[in-house]
């Protein structure tokens, strides 16, 4: 081994360790995390430009409308007056994927946490900058399905990698690559 490549993994062992699992996913990680943050961000403001103060468009007739609301809550409204609270939690979700990168060898896990990262991100975002601003802004939301919360690109990346997550548990298979059997 080169001492550049000590170097940079510092030890062999750790160095033979990351040739065995790969290449660390960090790319694929932040390329779906971008992806999900610029779609949510685009179709956002879309709609806030073209359909706020609007009535609701019919996509599938009562089914499926565009309707722009803002949430200053949680899922379906929960928690209005918790506002700074679920800014904290999108905030502690974004440490916890960066942290977890690291150590990141599996394309599916990039993947999850690259969606549910681009989905806090989205969210938060809104949280901090739309009014009134300040870690309380209302999140906009536009898709809403006959019957059910009205959400938007954010929350649906978010419910995918959640998903995706918990399929990827169940088959054994960690953020390091490894599979475990149990």
């Amino acid at each position: 081994m080169t001492e550049a490549e000590q170097t940079t993994t510092g030890t062999p062992a750790a160095a033979a360790d990351a040739t065995a699992k790969g290449r660390r996913r960090i790319g694929v990680l932040l390329a779906v995390a971008a992806f999900a943050y610029l779609l949510d961000l685009g179709s956002k403001l879309v709609v806030v430009a073209k359909l706020e103060h609007h009535d609701p468009i019919e996509v599938i007739g009562t089914w499926l409308q565009l309707e722009v609301i803002r949430n200053r809550g949680a899922a379906f409204g929960i928690g209005e007056a918790m506002t700074v609270v679920f800014t904290v939690i999108a905030s502690a979700v974004i440490v916890v994927i960066a942290r977890i990168a690291r150590k990141l060898y599996s394309v599916p896990w990039a993947i999850a946490l690259g969606l549910l990262l681009g989905g806090a991100l989205g969210n938060l975002t809104d949280r901090l900058f739309r009014s009134p601003g300040g870690f309380q802004g209302g999140v906009v939301d536009f898709i809403a399905p006959s019957g059910f919360a009205v959400f938007n690109l954010a929350d649906s990346a978010i419910v995918c990698g959640g998903f995706l997550i918990v399929i990827l548990s169940f088959r054994g298979l960690d953020p390091d690559g490894t599979v475990h059997q149990d």
